[in-house]
Parts: C-alpha cells; sequence; structure tokens
C-alpha cells in the first residue's frame, strides 16, 4: 500500500454493509504501534495508542486513492496540567513570601494580610491535593467525558487527541492533514449556574469597587493590577541578571580582558537601562505612599508645604561610553581615583492619605523621594561607564607610549593584576547596593497593591482565579499538542518554518457549543482560556539525549506569562534555522470561531440570544485579518502551502468577515472559511464541543471528505459513500467515541423526554391541542432552563 507498515495490531480487512454499499475500508488495527512518517519513533514518546483505518476510494479518472486515518492519544494531556499546577504552587507560595516581607503594617492591614494569606494557603492545598492524585494515575493518555465532573481531573482536557489524514494518490505525491480534538476547555467540575469567566470576570470587576469601600482598600483597575505584577516578574527577572553581570564586570577587570570588559559593560547598561525603564511608572510611586500610610503609627497630618520642585527623570545612556547629567542624587567624586558616590539622604516622609477609589497623589507626600532613589541606579551605572572608559584610554595611551619589549615589564610592576578590579569594586558595589533598594522598595509597593486587590476579591476572587486557572490549563495542554504536532510535520519545510520564527502561527479553535443553557457558561469559559492563549510563547531546544523523559514540553513562567519549550532530538534541532536553534520566542495567535449546530441552538435562535455567538466571531475576525495582514509583510507567498481551490486567502477573509455580520442561523460557512484560512496559513486546526464526541467526529469527517473532494479529486458519487463508511461504528464513530462506551451515533440516542398527554384527547376538540402545545412549550423551556 506504501502507507508504511502496521506492526503490532490486528489487521482486518473489512467489508461493511452500509445502507446496501459496500464501505471501502480495507484495513483496520486498533491499539497497534506504527512505524510510518506519522507517528515515527521521534514522536512516539509524545502520541501513544494509535488507532489506524485505511479506506480505498474512486477519484474523478476512475483512478483509486488510499487514505489512511490514524487517531492518537497524547501525553501531553497529563504533563501539561501537572506542570501548570506545580508552577502556581510556587506562584502562590513566592506570594504568600512577598506579602510576608511587607514587614509591619497597621492592626487593619495585618489582619487582612492575615486572612489573604490563609486563602492563598487553602488554595496551595487543593492544588497539591490535586497534583498527588495525578501523579497516582496510570493507564490511558486521556481523561473521558464521563469524567469531565471529577474535580482532582479538572485541570485535564476531555477527550484530547490527534487526527492525521494521509492521502496517497496515484499522480500526486502524499498528502496529510491534521486535527486536534478536544473538549470545550471549561470548569465542569465547578458548574456554570452563575454563567462562565467572561461574564463573572465582568460581574467581578464591578463588585471590587464596593468591596474597596468596605475594606477601606484602593480599587486598582484590571491593568493596573496586571502592571504591578509585571513589574515584579521584571523584578525577579532583571534584578539578579544585573548582579550576574556586575561580578562578570569585575572579573574581566581583574583578567583585564578589555574586549570582555566592553562586551558586558554593554550587556549591564542594557539590562540596567530595562530595570529603571520598568520602574518608570506612577503607579509605583503611589504605592509606596499607600504603602507608607498602612504602616503602624502613621498619623494622618494637615499641612501645607510648598510644592515639592520637580525630579528629571534619569536618562541611560545610548551607548557604554556616554554619560549624562542629572540632579545631584549621586555625585561620582575623582572618578580615577575610584571614589564611591555619595548620595543625599532624603528627607522624611509626611503626608496623610485619604483613601479615595482611584491611585491617590498627595502633595504633603515627598514624592522626590521615589526620584532620587530611582536616579541613583542610573547615576552608579555612569560612574561605572566613566570609569571603565578612563581604565581602556590610560592603557591604551600606555600601549602606543611604551615600546613593545618593555611593555611587560612596565604592566607588572606599575599595573599589579587585580588593580583595575580595585578600582571598581567599589562603585559597582554602589550600583548592586542602589539596584537592590530600588527593587526592595518596587517589590514591596507593588506587592502592597496586589495584597489590596486580593483583599478586595477575598469573596470570589481567588475561586475566579482557580476557575481561570483550571481552564487554561485545558487550553494550553490542546495548544502544545498541536504545536508540537505541527512542528515536527513542517520540519522539512523551510517555508514554513521562516513563517514560524518571523511572524509565528495561528491557531485556530473551531467550536460547535450551543448559546443555550449551561453550554453558554462553557463557551464563555472558552473563550476566557482561548484568549489567555495570547500570553504564551513557545522555544524550541535541543534535547539532552532521545529518551522520552527528554522530549517532553517544559512549561516555565507565571500566570501573566508562560513559555513552553518544545525539546527536538539532535538530528531535527539541526534541520532548523539557525533563528530558531537560538531560542527565539516564538509566538502563537489563538483565534476562535463559533457556531451552534444542535436543537439547543435552535431554541437560543428562536427565544434566546446569540449575541454571545456573533461577538466572539467578530472579535476573532480581526485578530485573523491582522495576522494575515502581518504575514503578508514579512514572509513571501512562496512559503505558504499549496492547494486546488483558486480562491486566494484575502478573498476568503473578505468572505468570511461578510458571513460574521450576516444574521443567519446556524451558519456553517464561518467554521468552513476559518478552517479553510487556518489551513492555507500553515495554521494548527482545533475542533470542540462539548465533550469531543458527536458534534466533533460529524464535524471533522466532513471536514476530511471535504478535503477528499476538493484536493484529491474524490468521485462525487462516492462522497457520501465515503461520509457514510468514515462514520460508521465499525470505522470513525468507534475511534471518535471509543472512549466512552456509553456514547453512540446521535440517530440512535432516545429522546431525552416524553410528553405524556394522550393524543386521543387532542381530538376532543381543538381548544385542547392549543393548551397541549402551552404546556409543551412551557415543560421544554422549563427543562432546558
Amino acid at each position: 500500500m506504501k502507507m508504511g507498515e502496521i506492526e503490532d495490531g490486528e489487521a482486518d480487512h473489512i467489508t461493511a454493509d452500509i445502507q446496501g454499499q459496500k464501505c471501502a475500508l480495507v484495513c483496520e488495527s486498533l491499539h497497534g504501534t506504527t512505524n510510518d512518517k506519522d507517528y515515527g519513533p521521534r514522536m512516539s514518546a509524545l502520541f501513544k495508542n494509535p488507532v489506524c483505518k485505511v479506506y480505498r476510494f474512486q477519484t474523478v479518472d476512475s483512478k483509486w486513492m488510499l487514505v489512511r486515518e490514524q487517531m492518537a492519544e497524547s501525553t501531553l494531556s497529563f504533563t501539561i496540567p501537572k506542570q501548570l499546577i506545580t508552577l502556581h504552587i510556587q506562584e502562590d507560595s513566592r506570594r504568600i513570601q512577598e506579602l510576608k516581607d511587607l514587614g509591619e503594617l497597621s492592626p487593619h492591614w495585618d489582619n487582612l494580610r492575615r486572612e489573604v494569606i490563609t486563602r492563598y494557603d487553602q488554595v496551595i492545598r487543593s492544588y497539591q491535593e490535586n497534583l498527588e492524585e495525578l501523579d497516582k494515575l496510570t493507564g490511558p493518555s486521556f481523561k473521558p467525558s464521563c469524567s469531565k465532573a471529577q474535580k482532582y481531573l479538572e485541570f485535564i482536557p476531555i477527550n484530547l487527541h490527534t487526527q492525521r489524514m494521509r492521502v496517497t494518490c496515484p499522480r500526486k505525491t502524499d498528502a496529510f492533514y491534521d486535527i486536534i480534538t478536544v473538549g470545550a476547555p471549561a470548569a465542569h467540575f465547578q458548574g456554570f449556574k452563575s454563567g462562565g469567566l467572561q461574564r463573572l470576570l465582568g460581574r467581578y470587576e464591578n463588585e471590587k469597587k464596593s468591596y474597596s469601600t468596605a475594606y477601606q482598600c484602593i480599587y486598582y483597575s484590571p491593568e493596573q493590577t496586571a502592571r504591578a505584577r509585571d513589574v515584579l516578574g521584571t523584578l525577579s527577572e532583571l534584578q539578579p541578571l544585573i548582579g550576574s553581570l556586575a561580578d562578570r564586570l569585575l572579573q574581566a577587570a581583574q583578567q583585564r580582558c578589555a574586549h570582555a570588559l566592553r562586551d558586558t559593560l554593554k550587556s549591564l547598561a542594557e539590562k540596567t537601562e530595562q530595570f529603571v525603564h520598568a520602574l518608570k511608572d506612577e503607579l509605583v510611586k503611589s504605592a509606596l505612599l499607600a504603602l507608607h500610610a498602612a504602616r503602624p503609627g502613621y498619623v494622618s497630618k494637615t499641612q501645607t508645604q510648598t510644592p515639592p520642585l520637580q525630579t528629571r527623570a534619569p536618562q541611560m545612556p545610548s551607548h557604554p561610553g556616554q554619560t549624562v547629567t542629572e540632579p545631584d542624587a549621586v555625585v561620582c567624586n575623582n572618578v580615577a581615583g575610584a571614589q564611591t558616590p555619595t548620595k543625599e539622604e532624603p528627607p522624611p516622609p509626611a503626608g496623610p492619605l485619604e483613601r479615595q477609589d482611584s491611585i491617590p497623589h498627595h502633595k504633603e507626600y515627598d514624592e522626590e523621594e521615589w526620584d532620587r532613589v530611582w536616579a541613583n541606579v542610573a547615576k552608579s551605572l555612569n560612574c561605572v561607564i566613566a570609569l571603565v572608559d578612563k581604565l581602556q584610554e590610560q592603557d591604551n595611551n600606555n600601549q602606543e607610549s611604551t615600546p613593545d619589549q618593555a611593555l611587560a615589564d612596565v604592566i607588572t610592576s606599575h599595573n599589579p593584576t587585580g588593580e583595575w578590579r580595585e578600582q571598581l569594586s567599589p562603585l559597582v558595589a554602589s550600583l548592586k547596593e542602589c539596584v537592590t533598594e530600588v527593587g526592595d522598595r518596587a517589590q514591596k509597593s507593588m506587592t502592597f497593591v496586589l495584597l489590596q486587590e486580593a483583599v478586595c476579591s477575598i469573596p470570589q476572587g481567588l475561586f475566579l482565579q482557580q476557575r481561570r486557572d483550571v481552564v487554561f490549563s485545558q487550553a494550553l495542554s490542546a495548544l502544545a499538542c498541536g504545536f508540537v504536532m505541527r512542528l515536527y510535520a513542517g520540519l522539512e519545510d523551510k517555508g514554513f518554518l521562516q513563517q514560524l520564527h518571523l511572524v509565528g502561527l495561528v491557531a485556530q479553535f473551531e467550536s460547535l457549543l450551543s448559546t443555550y443553557s449551561e453550554e453558554i457558561g462553557m463557551l464563555e469559559d472558552m473563550e476566557t482560556g482561548i484568549s489567555d492563549l495570547h500570553r504564551v510563547t513557545f522555544r524550541i531546544t535541543e534535547a539532552k539525549s532521545d529518551d522520552p523523559a527528554d522530549l517532553q514540553p517544559v512549561v516555565s513562567g507565571r500566570r501573566d506569562h508562560y513559555t513552553v519549550e518544545v525539546p527536538l532530538p539532535q538530528q531535527s534541532f539541526q534541520m532548523i534555522p539557525p533563528e530558531l536553534r537560538e531560542g527565539k520566542p516564538l509566538q502563537v495567535y489563538p483565534v476562535l470561531f463559533n457556531v451552534g449546530i444542535n436543537e439547543q441552538q435552535t431554541i437560543a435562535e428562536r427565544f434566546g440570544d446569540i449575541s454571545l455567538q456573533e461577538r466572539i466571531n467578530q472579535r476573532n475576525f480581526e485578530i485573523l485579518d491582522g495576522y494575515f495582514k502581518t504575514l503578508s509583510d514579512k514572509v513571501p507567498s512562496e512559503c505558504l502551502p499549496c492547494f486546488q481551490t483558486q480562491m486566494d486567502v484575502k478573498e476568503l477573509l473578505e468572505t468570511l468577515g461578510q458571513n460574521v455580520v450576516t444574521k443567519k442561523r446556524k451558519n456553517v460557512e464561518i467554521l468552513w472559511l476559518a478552517g479553510t484560512i487556518c489551513r492555507r496559513l500553515n495554521g494548527i486546526r482545533f475542533t470542540s464541543c462539548k465533550s469531543a464526541k458527536d458534534r466533533t467526529s460529524m464535524s471533522v469527517t466532513l471536514e476530511q471528505c471535504a478535503l477528499l473532494r476538493d484536493e484529491h479529486q474524490l468521485n462525487k458519487d462516492y462522497f457520501i459513500r465515503a461520509l457514510d463508511c468514515m462514520r460508521s461504528r465499525l470505522t470513525q464513530g468507534e475511534a471518535a467515541q471509543w472512549d466512552d462506551p456509553e456514547a453512540g451515533s446521535v440517530a440512535n440516542h432516545k429522546p431525552a423526554s416524553r410528553h405524556f398527554y394522550p393524543i386521543a384527547l387532542l381530538l376532543v376538540s381543538s381548544h385542547l391541542l392549543v393548551v397541549w402545545l402551552i404546556l409543551s412549550l412551557v415543560f421544554l423551556l422549563a427543562k432546558y432552563q
């Protein structure tokens, strides 16, 4: 068959009767292992228990094509959530320690701090219990739909599977098409009585203002709290890096290596500039004032002071040899003599703090204090740069004026080893001291901002954070699975690799949820979870070995930003461009399109509200359109795959844009267009419904047959036959639902309810018929509500 040999599996030649026609299933392998290009040894560590089906269909020219379906589980269903839970535990533990490091607070704030720490402890214990239960699990690498409401599995995506269709035609090279199927990322265990994340978060922000008044806190907007988290993340990243670079600078000075000294100084200047720029925020200054007022013994005063002089922000040097003139916060005395910079002691802060619903600005407080401390970092760096320039200039003059023969003797007698280090040490120590002081103040101020947010959100904020963690875990597991599968498939495609590092990939999630009853909450959860994937970047690394454990993706970061490192075997790693080997962050652009297709959606469109679906589709169309414009500017069209369909991507996008604003019931054209555009852009395709079974399998099989018709000239007389064959219980239907024995085809399901109204009574009077219709409608509405 030229499709690869099937090993360790039972291969049967099956001819099944479907509505009087023969099903073209020629080979079946359940839970075997394959040794072909689909899931070779490189991917065996990530994809398990493949289910294979091979079909034969006739083309329009009376030839025969072979179609191979292969579906597999992914180990990432469990490895990604377990890593995320571990990171959440570490992040919340750090948050507790930061709260304790705030120091002494007034009794009011100290009690609130204790309450917040108690809540964090409860979350940590809950996550630890989840992690312990997950570590005990053995068996399949997926969560079946019947387990979606189990608490210890709430972080695990439902029915996450990979589906690959490989097509072999007589006069065309092999082609394959991938789809990731997964249940809608949602907090099924917590339920949807009050809606999903999108609704709950909106309601929560409105309630925070009233809680801030009750707890005597300052209300911070979501943008301000996000900024506070960004500042904390920047501090944790840059502060130790600056200290390390400062130590390397002294080491280079001790070795008198001019080249290493210059390179290290350049890196030190860049990182210090980023550090200072990150703290150039009014939020930091105002939060320091609020923290000052929360200290014990603080007495509110009313006093009039002259407005403080405005301190100019320090200007960082554009290159290591440039210094700047600033207010005399730090003065470098006798740079050549390596005198330690002197600091002006700031006056003690004063001024009352009046609680209000916005960030406070008080004239009574000395706002110049933070400016002086902040400017000391730039001043100290300028002193270091000036001294390095002077030392290197003296060294160059000595080399030019001293004969080469006597140069070594002069260096030995007048410049003993370590002299440069001795001169630089006081200035470098001063720089590190200033960075530490600024970092400590900024960290405490931002921690106090987050404390106030946590206090205002004690009733439900942490509960919403847990819900968001659960949904994000499911979404990230699916995205990581799709990214890895797409990466391995494109390792030999230079155009794809160029697109990957220049722009990134689009990840298109197709959702079939209705906008009625509890599925509204699922869709609201899914919308937030998919949107949160914008905070994720990927990096490609070289695996330590070909051991399966070393090929597992590794997640790092915090809730505001995560990085997924994807290890490649050494041979594969050498195939990718240098930009990817250097660890460049790779962007992914997730988009979500939803069209409900079941009977509940019919009720929603006639009697309910579908504005959520319309808003999601319109918003994500704008993201997809923006991605295409960026891609068109940076990547040649030759890098994109070729398809038989003549309509280009721009026309497809225009048609999609028209459809998302058109009022049309169950407009599945939106899903078809979005999926087609995704494939044309080298993207990653996902299909979801509530449990990734009935609706998902119907969508996947229809898409596969459409691809066979449009791209591989499937005979039109075979289209319905092929569709029925893939959907039969002997083939795709079994594969799509094999995880849940209770699942069957839609046609085999019994009615959800029966109406116990004797039909004979309806014949008595037409009035009874009207009564029966009204009671039936009331019954249905009550049931679905």
